[in-house]
């Protein structure tokens, strides 16, 4: 449609700046190549980062409707907010069969995780039409051969397209999973640490998987020895809920947050895995935006430090910033980041005074107080 540019898409409200981009190669690719399959057609769409896909799919190309997936919270957020004023016909569904099922053409953005993309490429073989084409698209410099081993442990056809301005296709075809709903998922996952005494629950798309991170096992190394001020606790960015487990484990009672649908499923599967659902709380939230002011005593943070492929102190300055307002006069904000980073300063003006608890050539563990 002549009113409808790519161009204009932003990725507001999730982190903006001059090297992050709402829309590259790899989304303007996916809809050409995919474009005499969208007209008219009901198509599926999963990991749209910003709404490009969806948005393309159905104002430049056609499509009659999109059942969307989005992992981000931000992604979701973005969507609504560069659909606004339009009138297109999007539905959002979580990775499930309701997603996918009967879909004849599916638009998956590849993620970089291979855990990931088999937990997608399962679910689409095993519930979509047998006819199913699914266009898997990405930048050349995140992708491997590995990712066609995965969709050819699921596809019985794989053709793989030339590069055009750094950008890739791969498309799967011939189902080979016929089971549909008889089928069991493989998903989530699971893997029990003998040195946290915890299982590990985790979805394809969750960090670390259902291993546990050296951030977090230096974070608890450094809290195992402390006796917090409170009994509630926040585990912000919560992952699969190793934190959120390990403190439930200790007694607290938890609102753990992360606003990655991978993220959410991942750690209640872990709550429940170790006995602790009734001690946790996990909901989906960018950031703490539904937490009020001042409400908190105690926030426990292990902060990403890379937006996409750039590294950028965007989103831990965000995640900073909305402890410091959750936060009640005297909380805590017990936080670990990779010692090369200068977090101090920051953590120091959005929270409060910074004290550093420990140390090591890797990570650095601090607790901010929030300002009376």
């Amino acid at each position: 449609m002549a009113d409808f540019s790519l161009d204009a898409l932003r990725r507001w409200p999730d982190v903006e700046a001059d090297n992050l981009f709402a829309v590259d190669a790899a989304d303007r690719l996916l809809l050409a190549e995919a474009s005499a399959a969208l007209t008219g057609a009901d198509v599926v769409v999963i990991g749209d980062r910003y709404g490009a896909l969806t948005l393309g799919a159905l104002r430049e190309h056609g499509a009659r409707s999109v059942r969307v997936h989005q992992d981000q919270l931000s992604g979701e957020l973005a969507l609504d907010n560069n659909a606004s004023g339009s009138d297109v016909a999007f539905s959002r569904h979580p990775l499930d069969a309701s997603l996918v099922t009967g879909a004849r053409v599916v638009l998956l953005r590849l993620p970089r995780s291979l855990d990931a993309l088999d937990e997608i490429a399962e679910l689409v073989a095993s519930h979509a039409a047998d006819d199913v084409v699914l266009f898997a698209g990405g930048m050349v410099k995140h992708m491997s051969v590995a990712m066609n081993d995965v969709l050819g442990r699921h596809f019985g056809r794989l053709d793989v397209s030339h590069a055009r301005q750094k950008a890739r296709l791969l498309v799967a075809r011939e189902p080979q999973h016929r089971g549909g709903l008889d089928q069991p998922p493989t998903w989530p996952r699971r893997a029990f640490d003998d040195e946290l005494g915890l299982w590990v629950c985790a979805h394809g798309a969750a960090f670390a998987g259902t291993k546990v991170d050296l951030g977090t096992r230096f974070l608890l190394s450094a809290l195992e020895n402390t006796t917090l001020p409170t009994s509630d606790a926040i585990d912000l960015g919560c992952g699969t809920g190793v934190i959120a487990a390990w403190l439930a484990r200790r007694g607290h009672r938890v609102l753990a947050t992360d606003q990655s649908a991978a993220a959410v499923a991942s750690a209640r599967a872990t709550a429940i895995a170790n006995d602790v659902a009734d001690a946790v709380t996990v909901v989906r939230d960018d950031a703490l935006s539904g937490q009020p002011d001042a409400s908190a005593p105690l926030i426990v943070l292990n902060p990403p430090f890379h937006i996409e492929s750039a590294v950028h102190a965007g989103i831990a300055l965000k995640l900073f910033a909305d402890a410091g307002r959750v936060l009640a006069p005297g909380g805590q904000l017990w936080a670990v980041w990779n010692s090369h980073l200068t977090y101090k300063a920051a953590l120091t003006r959005l929270v409060g005074p910074v004290r550093e608890v420990a140390r090591n050539s890797k990570f650095t563990v601090t607790v901010a107080t929030r300002r009376a």
